[in-house]
C-alpha cells in the first residue's frame, strides 16, 4: 500500500470510526456532561469535518490502482441513482424528520411520519449511501473502494445506529413510526403501511432537488476533475 493511499484508509477510518465512537451512548454521555450538549455538538462537528475534508484531499493525491475495469454500464449507474440520492439529500435537509438529531422530540408529535419520511425514515443516509455506492461501482479503483465505501459503510451503519438509539430514547412511541416507514424507499407505502405523503414533500422541494442535481452535473468537471456531460 503506497504512502498516499496509506493516508487515504488512515483519513477514512478515522472519519468513520469517530462517528461510531462519538455516537456511542457511553461516549457521547461521558462528552456531553463534560462539554456540554452544545460543546458536544461542536466537538462531533469539528472531528467529523476535518476527518472528511483530510479525506477528500488524500483522495486527490492518491495514485489510480485500478481493481476492475470500468465498463460503460458501470458508468451508467451514478446516471441512474444519482437523481434520487439528490432529491433524498435535498428533502432531507429541509424538512423535519424523526430520526434527524433532536428527533426523539417526535414522540410529542401527533403526526411523526409526514412528507419525506412516509418515502424513507433515513432520506439522508439513503441518499449518501446511493452516492457511495453508485460512485464505487463507476470508479474501479482502491482509492476510490476506500473512500466511497467507507461512505456506505458508515451510512448503513448510521441507519442501524439511530434506529437503536430511538428506541431507547422514545421507547413505545418509537413504534408507530418504525413500523409505519421504512429503511428501504416506498417499501412501507408498498406493503401497505403508509401512504406517500406527496402534498407534505411539496412540489418546490422536488425542483429544488432537481436543480440542484443539475448544478452538480454541469459543475462535476469543475469540482471533481470529472466531466459528466460529454464536449
Amino acid at each position: 500500500m503506497s504512502g498516499e493511499i496509506g493516508n487515504l484508509a488512515l483519513a477514512m477510518a478515522i472519519f468513520v470510526g469517530a462517528h461510531f465512537l462519538l455516537s456511542s451512548p457511553v461516549v457521547r454521555s461521558v462528552l456531553a456532561d463534560k462539554l456540554g450538549s452544545g460543546g458536544f455538538m461542536g466537538l462531533y462537528s469539528l472531528v467529523a469535518g476535518a476527518s472528511l475534508a483530510w479525506a477528500i484531499v488524500a483522495y486527490g493525491a492518491a495514485p489510480y490502482e485500478e481493481i476492475w475495469s470500468i465498463a460503460p454500464s458501470h458508468m451508467m449507474v451514478p446516471h441512474i441513482a444519482m437523481p434520487f440520492a439528490v432529491l433524498l439529500l435535498f428533502c432531507s435537509v429541509t424538512s423535519r424528520l424523526p430520526t434527524a438529531v433532536g428527533g426523539d422530540k417526535a414522540a410529542d408529535d401527533p403526526a411523526p411520519v409526514q412528507g419525506i419520511s412516509t418515502v424513507t425514515r433515513h432520506p439522508m443516509l439513503v441518499g449518501t449511501t446511493l452516492w457511495g455506492a453508485s460512485h464505487l461501482v463507476a470508479n474501479g479503483d482502491l482509492a476510490s473502494i476506500i473512500l466511497m465505501g467507507g461512505i456506505v459503510v458508515l451510512s448503513i451503519g448510521g441507519m442501524l445506529h439511530i434506529d437503536y438509539r430511538r428506541a431507547q430514547i422514545m421507547g413505545a412511541a418509537w413504534g408507530p413510526i418504525a413500523l409505519s416507514t421504512s429503511v428501504i424507499p416506498f417499501l412501507a407505502a408498498i406493503q401497505g403501511r403508509v401512504k406517500i405523503d406527496w402534498s407534505g414533500i411539496g412540489l418546490w422541494r422536488l425542483a429544488g432537488g432537481l436543480a440542484v442535481y443539475a448544478g452538480l452535473v454541469y459543475g462535476h468537471a469543475w469540482f471533481a476533475g470529472v466531466p459528466v456531460i460529454p464536449n
